[in-house]
C-alpha cells in the first residue's frame, strides 16, 4: 500500500490550504484515515482522523478551522485547512489503517508527508 500526499506550501496566516492523499496498491479495506503533524522541535501529534462511520476526532487546535474528509471511491482522504495560523507549520504526514486481504491483519501506512508553512 502506497500513499501519496500533496497539496501544501506557503501561505499567509488566515489562510486556506487542501491538502490531499491517495492510497493505492493491494488495498481489501480501509478503516481510519487520519493526518498527523511534525512541527520543528516536536513529536508527531494527530491532527484529524476519520473512521469507518463516519466518526471524526480533532486536535483541539485544529476544531472549527480544519476539516478532515474521505472519499471511499478513491481511497483519498483530504484535509481543508481553514483560518491557519503559524503555528500550523508542519510537515503533515497522512495515515491509513488498511489490510490486504479478508485474512490479512490491519496495519498503519504512512505518506511520505508535505510541508505546511504559514508566514505571519
Amino acid at each position: 500500500v502506497q500513499l501519496q500526499a500533496s497539496g501544501g506550501g506557503l501561505v499567509e496566516t488566515g489562510g486556506s490550504l487542501r491538502l490531499s492523499c491517495a492510497a493505492s496498491g493491494s488495498i481489501y479495506a480501509i478503516s481510519a484515515m487520519a493526518w498527523y503533524c511534525r512541527a520543528p522541535g516536536k513529536q508527531r501529534e494527530l491532527v484529524a482522523r476519520t473512521v469507518s462511520g463516519g466518526r471524526e476526532d480533532y486536535a483541539m487546535s485544529v476544531r472549527g478551522r480544519f476539516t478532515i474528509a474521505r472519499d471511499n471511491a478513491k481511497n483519498t482522504v483530504y484535509l481543508q485547512m481553514d483560518t491557519l495560523k503559524p503555528e500550523d507549520t508542519a510537515v503533515y504526514l497522512c495515515n491509513v489503517q488498511a489490510r490486504t486481504s479478508p485474512t490479512s491483519i490491519w496495519r498503519d501506512y504512512w505518506g511520505q508527508g508535505t510541508l505546511v508553512t504559514v508566514s505571519s
